[in-house]
């Protein structure tokens, strides 16, 4: 398995993230998930959440390459 170091020095061209799951209730996930490029960590409640989280970094990355 590999490190979180070695995943750092791995990122890719748009975006690259580091999901941390904490947990799982209530059928769905609970965790953080950094944002390897910005440095940004934030938390999760739920699946969903995090797919939205996601979504918006790639969103804001695509409006600055527009």
């Amino acid at each position: 398995m590999r490190d979180e170091q070695d995943v750092k020095n791995q990122v890719g061209r748009k975006a690259s993230f580091i999901v941390r799951v904490n947990s799982r209730q209530n059928a769905t996930w609970q965790g953080s998930i950094s944002w390897t490029e910005k440095g940004v960590t934030k938390h999760f409640r739920s699946a969903l959440e995090l797919l939205k989280l996601m979504d918006s970094a790639l969103g804001d990355e695509t409006m600055k390459d527009d």
